[in-house]
């Protein structure tokens, strides 16, 4: 069986439900023949990084909430994300285009590692606070996730990468994607969202049973 993720590092909610997902494949029986594909998908391809400003001031302006406001969906983000066995804190995440990223990714697929290149993104970007668009910083989570400096180096300028980039984006405007995560079963169901585990494992079980 095979499962289509869109998302975007920079989204906390494609974090949680990552790891909704995957508690899900650990209890489904036939977890072992589900095959992932990671797609690329930018929430904001025209953010400017900016390390020197506050996560919290970024998102105030850029929707248009209240500090009050804001500090709340933060919490329950943080909630969200303890209840998956996840320790987030995105007051202390850095205003990053997540571009860069997204090349990494495209190198990463190539080489099978994609699940672990974009948890060590994740992990990065939402609980140690770092910069996911500067070059060493990248360089350095590309090798904890055993991708080869030299190739990750060329990744980071590559056409080819920034096309494919393109493509999957292309293809989720195709399918209608307008938010991540977004999950798509066999090219035939779609799930979006940070949905619980359960549901998950109901649309792997429903799929199996109507592929065997």
């Amino acid at each position: 069986m095979t499962v289509d993720i869109w998302s975007d590092v920079r989204c906390p909610f494609c974090y949680i439900g990552k790891h909704k997902f995957e508690n899900a494949l650990k209890k489904f029986e036939h977890g072992g023949k589900v095959k992932v594909n990671w797609h690329s998908f930018q929430l904001d391809p025209n953010l400017e990084t900016q390390p020197d400003i506050s996560t919290m001031d970024y998102f105030v302006e850029a929707k248009n909430v209240s500090k009050e406001q804001a500090q709340q969906m933060f919490e329950n983000v943080e909630k969200m994300a303890a209840e998956t066995g996840l320790e987030m804190d995105p007051n202390s995440s850095v205003v990053a285009n997540s571009f860069r990223a997204h090349l990494l990714l495209q190198l990463a697929k190539e080489k099978g590692k994609a699940n672990e290149l974009k948890e060590e993104l994740f992990k990065a970007h939402f609980s140690e606070g770092k910069n996911i668009d500067d070059h060493e910083t990248l360089l350095q989570i590309a090798a904890s996730a055993g991708l080869d400096s030299e190739e990750a180096e060329k990744a980071l300028t590559s056409e080819d990468f920034a096309y494919a980039v393109k493509q999957d984006e292309m293809q989720a405007q195709q399918i209608g994607v307008r938010g991540v995560p977004f999950f798509v079963f066999e090219n035939k169901y779609g799930v979006s969202g940070a949905q619980p585990s359960e549901t998950f494992l109901e649309v792997l079980q429903k799929v199996w049973e109507e592929q065997n």
